[in-house]
């Protein structure tokens, strides 16, 4: 799915003085491509997600999800979203959770893994009777990303799904996704405030700077995947960023 973001900007009207979380904005993103967003806290990347996503208005500017708007994508299926909080149904098995995108569509349109597919490519097959509350934070959120996948969405927007999990937990479901990805080859969006992250993952990182965020810069990462974070020319994209995002 092609994302084109014009002169995107986002005022919040609904509190004592006006609050512009995001600067106009203007970026193009191909089918098919991986695209992580770091920025200070509070810059406007969340708000962004929620704008592509058709869960907030723009205050200017257009945004077309392959030449329609998100309104119509969202209506269409077209777009998954994954957050820090897995939010699964506690009262529900581990697979009904990853079925229920289909339960709640049944006009469904995508082509996608069964979710009895998905738990396996998830490692969670023998799994898929137990409750949420029995798995640990890693494997909810396995759970979580089966569930947005099952929809078969050619868009997926991620904002920071791996913020509360360990160091290891966070790399290995980095892999995970990324073995997914290459595998659908979705369009991606995905926030994160791990610059380590975003250079394992993404074709180009955006810098967003402090409130109102706007692009400082756009990095592309031309390196093969998957990509080790103590190699010499990861590391240097890692300190890139980091000195781009210390001088937002």
């Amino acid at each position: 799915m092609n994302i084109q973001l014009h002169a995107v900007s986002k005022t919040f009207n609904d509190r004592q003085a006006p609050l512009t979380a995001l600067a106009p904005l203007t970026l193009d993103v191909a089918s098919g491509e991986f695209v992580c967003f770091i920025g200070p806290s509070g810059c406007g990347k969340t708000t962004l997600l929620r704008l592509v996503a058709d869960q907030l208005s723009p205050t200017t500017g257009e945004i077309l999800l392959d030449g329609v708007p998100p309104a119509t994508a969202r209506v269409r299926k077209a777009i998954g979203w994954m957050a820090q909080n897995p939010a699964l149904l506690p009262w529900a098995t581990v697979l009904e959770n990853v079925r229920l995108p289909l339960r709640v569509n049944r006009q469904h349109r995508h082509a996608a893994p069964s979710p009895e597919t998905l738990l396996a490519k998830m490692g969670l097959a023998e799994f898929a009777a137990a409750r949420p509350g029995t798995l640990s934070g890693g494997m909810q959120q396995r759970v979580a990303l089966a569930r947005t996948l099952t929809s078969g969405a050619p868009l997926w927007l991620m904002d920071e799904p791996f913020a509360a999990l360990d160091e290891l937990t966070r790399e290995i479901l980095s892999d995970e996704v990324f073995r997914l990805w290459d595998s659908f080859h979705p369009t991606v969006l995905w926030v994160t405030h791990h610059i380590a992250e975003a250079v394992r993952l993404a074709d180009r990182v955006v810098v967003l700077t402090a409130r109102p965020g706007h692009i400082r810069a756009i990095v592309e990462i031309p390196l093969p995947r998957p990509r080790d974070e103590t190699a010499p020319e990861v590391v240097a994209f890692i300190r890139r960023l980091r000195a781009l995002l210390y001088d937002s």
